[in-house]
């Protein structure tokens, strides 16, 4: 008798388990950062560095997770990766400092992995469903990043630190459905590189903090300077390393297909505004307006709920845009999502200053981001074949990590540059960032309509629904 975890509805539902604890795990802590900072002793700039090593945190372990998952299997590296988010969670929820908050967000970045390692599963064992089954996780993701976030931010509001507790359930029952997963049956190969890896940590690392400390340093010092000579050399070196290993760390080759370089170039624009800027979100809604700082002085319960209500917005996108692909194409969802989030982050630049005039702003980039994580997630999976699918989702994915940590180090480079003498960001430091979101974004359009559908489809499954995309 057929397992029905083995395929079908019941694989797709056990996925469901994992992405949402994954989503929980990213939205929980985005209200409480203003409530935990306080507690802690962090200030608004503190805090978005804490997101940005988050970040880079995501864009070091895609690659990671993704290629030790082809190597060993995408279920052994998947309850690898549940487990070291639990680890993470249980560490921020018992012990809260600023050490064990940076500690526990590093480990929660292994959230990173799941969608690649998940992604290897569906492909082998119910290739049939692909696109439907992407789109029901993008779904489950969004609607309980926002779903952790109100919790969280509830749980908050009777004891400060409570919220935290939110994602250590969560941890438990995704660690149970990885465990009733079946393993993928793409073949296993090749060798770790570890070379590349260090160079790539090493690279991204000096890359953010020459964009966390650059203000303070100033731009023109010699340590910012010798800084960035040093990420410039170290990730070239690491790009030498890759092109000349038999097993690479990170296919580069796989960007010369020119539908992926379009699908995971846009993806970064887009996550730059989109994912970058949710820490700098949460600080500007907690920052009181007393004369040292600029926000809206609200609650963690209040952010929870514009967070919640931006990743519904999303799931609105998200479900949407596979009739919108199907009807005009998936060149033009990409070309109108970023549209769509320049126009909102626009919005932000010139209305502001109540709680009505941000939320209509932020629920525009909260629909961008349903339609981009949508659309690019399901192109990275079909435009490249079957063995290749963690990979090119790897690399959409590491897309996605570095233009958000390159955003949220962009923001707190501007934050710094317009800070008060008591350390608050000023009015000028939100519209920069929120200006910079938006010309980044247009990039994305312009780079999405560089996109083209071929004229027969890559595989069987891409060959089963209309030219519309799911994710």
């Amino acid at each position: 008798m057929t397992n029905p975890i083995s395929r079908g509805r019941g694989l797709i539902a056990t996925m469901c388990v994992v992405v949402v604890c994954s989503g929980v795990v990213q939205g929980y802590l985005t209200p409480l950062l203003p409530v935990v900072g306080a507690h802690v002793g962090i200030g608004g700039v503190g805090q978005n560095n804490l997101y940005l090593l988050s970040q880079v945190a995501f864009a070091v372990l895609t690659p990671l997770l993704s290629r030790w998952g082809d190597m060993w299997g995408h279920k052994r590296l998947l309850l690898i990766a549940v487990a070291m988010v639990a680890a993470g969670s249980l560490t921020i929820a018992v012990w809260p400092t600023t050490a064990s908050l940076a500690v526990g967000m590093v480990l929660q970045s292994s959230v990173v992995g799941f969608f690649p390692l998940l992604a290897g599963i569906l492909r082998s064992r119910s290739p049939e469903h692909g696109r439907i089954g992407m789109s029901v996780l993008v779904g489950a993701l969004l609607l309980s990043i926002g779903a952790g976030g109100y919790v969280a931010g509830t749980l908050s509001d009777e004891h400060a630190l409570a919220g935290l507790w939110t994602a250590v359930p969560f941890c438990a029952l995704a660690m149970a459905a990885a465990i009733a997963l079946p393993t993928s049956t793409t073949a296993r190969a090749g060798r770790f590189n570890s070379a590349a890896a260090l160079l790539l940590t090493l690279g991204l690392g000096a890359l953010m903090l020459v964009l966390t400390e650059g203000a303070s340093w100033g731009w023109a010092s010699a340590w910012s300077l010798l800084t960035i000579l040093a990420a410039l050399l170290l990730l070239a070196a690491w790009i030498r390393v890759e092109q000349r290993s038999a097993h690479p760390l990170v296919d580069l080759g796989l960007l010369r297909n020119p539908r992926l370089a379009a699908v995971s170039a846009h993806t970064f624009c887009i996550a730059f505004g989109a994912i970058g800027f949710l820490g700098a979100n949460a600080v500007y809604l907690g920052t009181e307006p007393d004369g040292h700082g600029f926000g809206l002085g609200l609650g963690a319960q209040d952010i929870s709920l514009i967070s919640l209500a931006m990743v519904a917005v999303g799931f609105v996108g998200s479900t949407l845009t596979p009739r919108l692909a199907r009807t005009t194409g998936d060149r033009t969802v990409l070309g109108a999502g970023g549209c769509v989030g320049a126009i909102g982050f626009l919005s932000l630049v010139l209305f502001h200053s109540s709680v009505p005039q941000y939320v209509a702003g932020a629920l525009i980039v909260g629909l961008a981001t349903g339609m981009f994580e949508a659309v690019t997630r399901t192109l990275s999976v079909e435009v490249v074949d079957e063995a290749e699918t963690a990979l090119s989702v790897g690399v959409n994915e590491m897309a996605l990590s570095l233009g958000a940590a390159i955003g949220a180090a962009v923001i707190g480079a501007l934050w710094s540059g317009h800070t008060t003498a008591h350390g608050a960001v000023t009015d000028a430091g939100y519209r920069w960032a929120w200006a910079a979101c938006a010309i980044v974004a247009l990039a994305g359009a312009a780079v999405g309509l560089l996109f083209r559908t071929p004229s027969a489809p890559l595989t069987p499954e891409a060959g089963a629904v209309p030219a519309g995309r799911t994710a």
